[in-house]
């Protein structure tokens, strides 16, 4: 770190209040932030760690009016789902709190109220939809229509879900109300702007050339920006649900969300530190950095930066390391499609495997580029990596250690070429580490620090103690003091990633919690120090626990599909003597067997009540022949016969098609006897 520097401020986005979160927001924010801020504290530096929920905004007052309950229900359920999902998971804030206190709200309040006073806004009028019945303006997502470019009818009014496009909600097609379905009017309502574009210049001077070194995708989205030009914003939304705008006149307007939210880290270390907090946000030595998602870098490096700039009296952050998008098996997160891995699911789901998500999630971080999480993946690296190479290593030491020498350390002896070896290159990790933590890549920190874990397991491998002690205890002396050392190390380097893994190895290694300073020394337990018995640090995941949580996205999916089956229009009406000419029977399958080279194809024998046909169908990628047997099934009988794979065919089995593509067959409810027509 900067000598400058006394201190480090790191805050994380805060989450949106109407559902909880999960690994997308932990693989950008979360967990990165909380690696950082577990390192310094380990370096015994003076850091605090800031989080809270954001609780106001649209999409809440729409969740609360879906569900009949207020806002404030809303947010209090989340809020505590949140809160609690993250103390379990390790995430270690100083203070995580909430968007909806009185403290924030007086903070947000008198930050708007003193660049008011300064004559920062600009007030300007504007026509927006307003709903006559519900007599209110209507905020974008309070506006439904059809989508200008795909024509999806349920698209909002600042964006279509189904293709993505961003939108004005005068954009949109036969546009009406989310609230009362009622096609809205055009109406004359005044807000306050932030004019960004008087800010542009001090903010491409402070970003462009005095942050070079920021992540290039947070670097080249803030310069893609600046030179399209910057415009005035909007601080204020015609709502009944967030901070009063606190000037006369304002009656039924609120701060906007984004000018709100970010607010909510300076008060929220006001709640923590009501006496020194103007220390961690006002003083020149202290150092701002702000983890975010890649969705939010224009409102942490160019709007509240601005906002910051316009107060005149804030630091401004040193860094906002903001990862990309984490998407899942192949799709990308939709909390509205509920596609995702839900952290509170997760530690109900797997249980005291907290550690195994931190991993997986770092080792799979979106940090330069979108990265994807699956299940198969998750459950390789527990079992082929945290318990195959981490935790066997440190269970063989510490099993030797209490066969050989009663759970004592033993004394180091004579080092051979191949130790001093061993030991240099575990003692040169410390400065890889280091360099990664303090640029942010946390990924090839873990990765360092799992070679740790490799280098021990290859000393073991290399030296066998367990040989040599039938010949040699001197040798194995020296052996096991150097694996024990390698073991001592591990609960170092790996205690900002793996906190729960550190300290139930500390636990069985007897020693206290170390500092940073002393990673790599040869000497973190002396000769003679009692060990305590060994615990497995991580169990093999089986394939039944992956299985499940497979299963549970496939139901999602499937569950998605049907919400969003949109049906074939109907065909041009035909004449009921057309109709008519149909002959649909009822039959019995007496035999189905699969037709040779054809994949798709089964060959059906049917009892129709005539003397039996057969008729072959394109279903056998969703049925199996023996599961058809004995069923009555709907078939036309009058088709012209057909030769398909060389089989004659006659006649066609009925079948619909699901939203996902799949066929089931059509058959009658009850018994009905072979050759009934269908009428």
């Amino acid at each position: 770190m900067d000598k400058k520097f006394k201190r480090t401020l790191v805050t994380t986005a805060l989450p949106y209040a109407n559902g909880p979160v999960h690994i997308g927001h932990l693989a950008g924010v979360y967990v990165p932030a909380d690696i950082y801020t577990r390192y310094l504290r380990l370096k015994g530096e003076d850091v605090i760690l800031i989080g809270g929920s954001d609780e106001h905004g649209v999409p809440i007052t729409i969740k609360a009016k879906a569900e009949g309950v207020t806002p404030q229900d809303i947010v209090d359920r989340y809020h505590k789902i949140i809160k609690d999902s993250f103390e379990e998971l390790g995430i270690s804030f100083d203070i995580y709190s909430r968007t909806t206190t009185d403290i924030h709200s007086k903070m947000a309040s008198d930050f708007f109220r003193k660049l008011y006073e300064k004559g920062e806004f600009i007030e300007k009028t504007s026509m927006q939809y307003y709903d006559e019945e519900a007599k209110q303006f209507l905020a974008d997502r309070y506006i439904v229509g059809t989508c200008p470019h795909c024509k999806n009818d349920h698209a909002y009014g600042d964006q279509c879900e189904a293709c993505g496009t961003s939108l004005n909600a005068t954009d949109l097609i036969d546009p009406h109300s989310a609230i009362t379905g009622n096609r809205p009017i055009l109406k004359e309502t005044k807000h306050w702007y932030l004019p960004l574009d008087k800010w542009e210049p001090k903010l491409r001077e402070w970003i462009l050339e005095g942050h070079k070194e920021w992540k290039p995708n947070v670097y080249g989205q803030c310069k893609s920006w600046l030179d399209m030009g910057l415009q005035p914003r909007a601080v204020s939304r015609d709502l009944d649900w967030g901070v009063p705008v606190p000037v006369e006149g304002a009656e039924g307007k609120v701060l906007y969300v984004w000018f709100d939210a970010p607010i909510g880290y300076i008060s929220n270390t006001k709640e923590l530190l009501p006496d020194t907090w103007e220390k961690y946000w006002k003083s020149e030595d202290t150092r701002i950095i702000n983890f975010i998602g890649k969705d939010n870098i224009v409102f942490h490096c160019i709007v509240f930066p601005a906002m910051l700039m316009a107060d005149g009296s804030y630091q401004l952050p040193e860094n906002v390391p903001a990862n990309e998008f984490l998407n899942l098996e192949g799709d990308k997160i939709s909390t509205s499609r509920n596609w995702a891995v839900w952290l509170h699911e997760y530690l109900r789901d797997l249980p005291g495997k907290q550690d195994v998500l931190r991993y997986v999630l770092t080792a799979n971080a979106p940090e330069t580029k979108d990265n994807d999480f699956t299940w198969k993946d998750f459950q390789a690296r527990n079992n082929n990596e945290l318990v195959a190479i981490l935790g066997n290593f440190v269970n063989r030491s510490l099993v030797l250690t209490h066969k050989y020498f009663n759970g004592v350390v033993p004394e180091v002896g004579e080092l051979t070429d191949y130790d001093k070896e061993t030991l240099k290159e575990f003692t040169d990790v410390k400065g890889s580490l280091e360099n990664y933590l303090e640029n942010f890549r946390f990924r090839d920190a873990l990765k360092e620090a799992m070679n740790l874990a490799r280098i021990g397991n290859k000393y073991l491998a290399d030296t066998e103690p367990w040989k040599l002690a039938k010949t040699d205890m001197n040798r194995v002396n020296t052996i096991m003091n150097i694996a024990l050392q390698i073991t001592a190390n591990l609960s170092i380097a790996f205690e900002p990633f793996l906190p729960f893994m550190a300290e139930k190895l500390r636990g069985m290694l007897n020693i206290e919690e170390c500092e940073w300073e002393r990673l790599g020394n040869i000497d973190l337990l002396p000769a003679g120090a009692q060990l305590n018995p060994a615990e497995l640090l991580f169990e093999k995941i089986e394939d039944d626990v992956i299985e499940a949580q497979i299963k549970k996205l496939q139901d999602t999916k499937k569950a998605n599909e049907l919400k969003n089956f949109k049906p074939q229009p109907v065909a041009e009406n035909i004449p009921f003597d057309d109709f008519l000419k149909l002959d649909i029977r009822v039959g019995k399958v007496l035999e189905c067997t699969k037709v040779p080279k054809a994949d798709k194809l089964l060959q059906f024998k049917i009892e129709d009540g005539m003397g039996g046909r057969t008729i072959v169908s394109g279903i056998a990628k969703y049925y199996k022949p023996e599961d058809l047997v004995g069923k009555e099934l709907c078939f036309v009988a009058n088709f012209e016969p057909r030769k398909l794979k060389g089989v004659m065919s006659q006649g066609m089995i009925l079948s619909a098609e699901n939203p996902d593509g799949s066929l089931v067959v059509i058959g009658p409810q009850g018994p009905v006897v072979p050759g009934s027509q269908v009428k």
